[in-house]
């Protein structure tokens, strides 16, 4: 064997045991760059997911989008969905919103996005929806809302939706909760646009799993990872039993994404999380 070449440790691949792990009804993503995967030999997650900025450069030419393409397409497994999806400097709330590039910004980062098979784009973005100080924070409500309006026929047309991520009061002023979420979703009501969960931010904020059935409807993807300091699943040993199952009644059975900090080696540290959190899936019927 290579050196460059990884092997996956301590797990018996799903495709070699003829079945799924865990059940078909949900598939597993890795949040990852492709340098930190593509050497790998061995890799359970059905997908990856990576970051907007720097896998589909929005603001750079079709030769620098062309190389990152040819990258993405020798990954071990499809990239379908991506974050980040704006820089913090193209701001949606306060004073300094430039409606026209992010017209321009999304509709060149949903082409390439469409154009290497993902599927889903993560509005995070922290940093470009914060609502400034001295700004009302109703106001930046109703500029975010008219951010997603502009960006829903531009995800549409090329087949892409762009999932609205609550981020945590520690990150972020502005749509902090799944509730918060749904309603500025629900508020634009355009098939590309739909609500992530981040079981993550849920914990960090103290919301209710029950919030998760609320905002049923309007989910379309979802990240985990422990509370404490965003840690892989098995780290520190959180049950997200509650938040899965909550998934389940919602009749949710799309994508979840590990979204960590990985405080050691990053295979090892997955391959547990895989694991781990297979089982949890499996305990709240999936």
């Amino acid at each position: 064997m290579s050196e460059s070449v990884m092997e996956w440790p301590g797990r018996v691949m799903a495709e070699r045991a003829g079945r799924r792990y865990p059940a078909d009804t949900m598939k597993l993503g890795l949040c990852a760059s492709p340098d930190q995967v593509a050497p790998w030999r061995e890799f359970p997650f059905d997908y990856l997911e990576v970051n907007v900025q720097s896998c589909l450069k929005p603001e750079a030419d079709e030769a620098a989008f062309a190389r990152e393409a040819g990258i993405l397409g020798a990954l071990p497994r499809p990239a379908t969905a991506t974050n980040c999806f704006l820089p913090g400097d193209l701001k949606v709330t306060g004073p300094a919103v430039d409606h026209e590039r992010l017209a321009r910004y999304a509709e060149t980062a949903f082409r390439r996005a469409a154009a290497t098979g993902i599927r889903h784009v993560v509005f995070g973005s922290g940093g470009a929806r914060q609502v400034p100080e001295g700004w009302s924070l109703a106001e930046g409500f109703e500029q975010y809302v008219e951010a997603l309006r502009i960006c829903a026929p531009l995800a549409e047309r090329h087949g892409v939706v762009l999932v609205v991520e609550p981020l945590n009061r520690g990150e972020c002023n502005l749509v902090n909760t799944v509730l918060e979420g749904a309603v500025a979703v629900a508020r634009v009501d355009r098939p590309g646009v739909r609500l992530l969960v981040d079981i993550f931010h849920m914990l960090r904020n103290g919301e209710s799993p029950d919030d998760i059935v609320k905002a049923g409807p309007w989910i379309a993807h979802a990240h985990v990872a422990e509370a404490e300091v965003r840690s892989a699943p098995g780290v520190k040993g959180d049950d997200f039993g509650p938040f899965l199952r909550a998934l389940r009644r919602a009749g949710y059975t799309g994508a979840l994404s590990l979204e960590c900090n990985w405080v050691g080696d990053l295979r090892t540290e997955a391959a547990t999380a895989y694991e781990v959190l297979g089982k949890q899936l499996a305990s709240a019927g999936f």
